[in-house]
């Protein structure tokens, strides 16, 4: 399949690949360091619209969806965002998302290789107490970059005061959108929801600007790395509980032990389980040389036993360094930890690392 923005890829001499049943670009011709650095620097442009986005309407909505997950999703305000997560009888993760009011209805980002499953979950689910609509077709873009707001401002008066997690009905050029303070690079930036007919109007109208470039999935990610962002189906998965990933946040403090609003979503005597510590956490690994330890390589202490296993990796364009994330048991997830990744039969000393390994500079008002 192709996104709305297939052809603007092509003449920014994109390379493509395959992508969750999308030709989604990887990379333009600056490459993907270059990418990666103008978006911290700059503002880049992302295609996200391979996600899914998924429309709930009806009084019961709200109410509905928060038998699916653990978020305070009634007491979200209209115009406000909040992350979750879907999850299992098991208390793993199904899914990550975003859900925001919209007013007359709640929008769901989720995960453009799950959006089917998780249609057909809210579906077989909340089916009978909401109405419950894949926008396919809407696309998504996301401006992202310290003068994303900058750029932005120039075609919406006032957006630049919008604070994170904070959404709004805006225009741009004759085009209705809604847009959110949000993004998944742990830079401030907008992710734009409109019509896929009019998705390239809007992105070209944004890339003249000389602050903007078109950024592929290749620099998403080593963005989102450092920002030490969980990726579906490699950081969490059905086997991962919030606790072990260390998304408590995604569990509202209503829906806590104590909370008004108490469990009531799958899984929820394991997640609200406090009286073990996890048998296993998520941590930021930092390799002591300068090769790379990838997702997949096992993770071993300092007498070579094994203690986890790295989930993603790859070179920090932004520290100069490689990083990664994965999981170890508790006992050797202390900072500053020295352990050994395995790399092609090899050891290859690594330490674990706070995360992120750079900070977020999300805007959250004045």
């Amino acid at each position: 399949m192709q996104t709305p923005l297939y052809a603007l890829h092509c003449e920014f001499s994109a390379k493509m690949v395959p992508f969750a049943g999308f030709e989604m670009p990887l990379q333009y011709s600056s490459g993907i360091i270059t990418e990666h650095r103008h978006t911290r620097a700059a503002a880049g442009l992302f295609d996200v619209s391979h996600m899914g986005q998924i429309r709930l309407t009806g009084t019961n909505a709200a109410a509905a969806l928060e038998t699916l997950l653990p978020a305070d999703v009634m007491g979200l305000a209209p115009g406000r965002q909040r992350y979750s997560v879907f999850t299992n009888e098991q208390g793993g993760i199904v899914d990550d998302l975003m859900i925001t009011n919209a007013g007359d209805h709640l929008l769901l980002v989720v995960n453009a290789a799950t959006k089917f499953d998780d249609l057909a979950l809210l579906e077989a689910n909340i089916g009978h107490r909401c109405g419950i609509e894949l926008l396919d077709t809407h696309a998504l873009i996301a401006l992202q970059g310290p003068l994303a707001a900058q750029v932005l401002e120039l075609s919406v008066a006032d957006i630049a005061q919008l604070p994170f997690m904070h959404a709004a009905a805006v225009t741009i050029g004759d085009t209705a959108c809604w847009v959110s303070r949000s993004g998944y690079t742990g830079e401030d930036g907008f992710e734009i929801s409109l019509p896929a007919a009019d998705a390239a109007d809007v992105a070209r109208r944004l890339l003249q600007n000389d602050a903007v470039a078109p950024v592929g999935l290749g620099a998403r990610d080593s963005l989102r790395l450092e920002a030490g962002l969980c990726l579906y189906g490699h950081d969490i998965d059905n086997n991962t509980t919030p606790r072990e990933a260390g998304i408590e946040f995604a569990i509202s403090k209503m829906r806590r032990r104590g909370g008004v609003r108490e469990g009531g979503f799958p899984g929820d005597n394991v997640i609200l389980d406090n009286s073990a510590a996890p048998v296993r956490r998520r941590i930021g690994i930092k390799p002591l040389g300068r090769a790379p330890v990838r997702e997949g390589a096992d993770l071993v202490d300092a007498e070579y036993r094994p203690v986890g296993k790295v989930t993603s990796g790859s070179y920090g364009p932004t520290v100069e360094h490689p990083v990664a994330m994965g999981y170890v048991n508790g006992a050797s997830a202390l900072h500053g930890t020295t352990l050994n990744a395995i790399v092609r039969d090899k050891y290859l000393a690594v330490e674990v690392s706070p995360l992120p390994f750079v900070p977020h500079r999300y805007y959250r008002g004045r």
